[in-house]
């Protein structure tokens, strides 16, 4: 008969329900195995914990300004007022016993002038859990479509379901224009998507305790909720808002003067439909500008995911060289500035122009392949002609 072997930790008897591993002068049971697995966890996460806590010690405005400038081109003056509302949130978070109030951020520009991805490089620079959110899928509770709740359950999960880490992340809710209301007079249907979203987001975004359903609500109407405090996670509000630029003139009477209405920006937005309670609410306004012709031109080359460095790449793995003549890339920046939607029409207008070249770039033979622009082919056209 076997001699009975025991643990060396809890001398617990190795049995075919507790199975273990043996070595030389000792055993070790899996269940002593598993928990020393789950201290090793625990530890390890506290350690990434204090160092993601002592880089947030670590930075400034200006060093968050310059990882911003980096990815983003262009928008200078809101750059620097979105490096001193992270430098902001990073003191909060790091500071509770100060109980100091968060500073919402509100983010109007033209599509494609890099709302988004600033949203995203912010929440790389401090290593903290973002959900990205477009606020037309969002309705008042109890109509068709998603309750508001539905943005922290996104953030919840960004964050492994950490809770305390999801409580300082960064909430971007996108298209937040579309959430105008829809007249400004009373109307005997109710406005559910849209000033009924604002008011549930209210709330949400100002901080409070939120009962959040983990499988959402509608459909798991009986599981527990997951409560989450809201009052440190920076929420970033972003939309085009078209047409508020725009300087409405008006004239009275046959001979008199053109008359500039000058109202206050805030109550410019204020009209577009957003109601007054939700405005106040996201205090630091970041306005971006159209990008000119020679921001696009760096888009396409600076970035660390930029689309050309990307592209060549894709080249790379078929051992060929992809390089663009200058007059090539100040091509593509002049057709995107003609599609008006500003940095987003790059990689088409690229796209378009490798198509022929990446449908026979399998059966490329060559080293090197040089992109120049139609304009300066014609011109190589001429002097072999002349």
């Amino acid at each position: 008969m076997a001699k009975a072997k025991f643990c060396s930790f809890c001398n617990n008897e190795i049995t075919i329900n507790n199975l273990g591993i043996e070595g030389l002068n000792a055993c070790i049971c899996f269940d002593c195995l598993e928990l020393y697995h789950k201290l090793v966890e625990f530890e390890t996460t506290a350690q990434e914990k204090q160092t993601k806590i002592q880089e947030l010690k670590n930075l400034s405005p200006q060093i968050i300004f310059n990882k911003l400038d980096q990815e983003v081109i262009g928008q200078t003056q809101a750059k620097k007022i979105l490096a001193v509302a992270l430098y902001l949130h990073s003191i909060r978070i790091n500071n509770p016993s100060l109980n100091l109030e968060k500073s919402n951020i509100l983010m109007i520009g033209p599509t494609g002038t890099g709302k988004t991805h600033l949203a995203k490089t912010m929440a790389k620079i401090l290593n903290l859990p973002i959900a990205i959110c477009d606020a037309t899928v969002y309705t008042q509770a109890g109509y068709v479509g998603e309750d508001v709740e539905n943005i922290l359950l996104r953030l919840i999960q960004n964050a492994d379901y950490d809770i305390d880490l999801a409580e300082k992340g960064i909430v971007f809710i996108d298209e937040f224009d579309k959430l105008a209301r829809k007249s400004e007079n009373p109307s005997i249907t109710r406005d559910v998507s849209g000033e009924g979203v604002q008011n549930a987001l209210l709330k949400i975004i100002e901080g409070s305790v939120i009962n959040v359903p983990p499988q959402g609500g509608r459909k798991h109407p009986y599981q527990e909720c997951l409560k989450i405090d809201t009052s440190n996670i920076l929420f970033i509000c972003a939309g085009a808002f078209e047409g508020l630029n725009h300087k409405e003139e008006y004239s009275v009477g046959f001979n008199s003067h053109v008359i500039t209405n000058n109202d206050d920006y805030l109550d410019k937005i204020r009209k577009y439909g957003i109601i007054p309670e939700l405005l106040g609410r996201l205090p630091v306004i970041a306005k971006l500008e159209d990008l000119s012709q020679e921001e696009l031109k760096t888009i396409l080359t600076k970035p660390s995911n930029a689309i050309i460095k990307q592209y060549q790449k894709i080249f790379q793995v078929c051992d060929i060289e992809l390089a663009f003549l200058d007059d090539a890339l100040d091509d593509f920046a002049r057709r995107a500035i003609k599609e008006k939607v500003g940095a987003r029409s790059l990689r088409k207008i690229v796209e378009e122009r490798l198509l022929d070249t990446l449908f026979e770039l399998p059966l490329n033979d060559g080293t090197k392949i040089l992109e120049v622009s139609q304009n300066q082919i014609s011109k190589i056209k001429e002097k072999i002609i002349n």
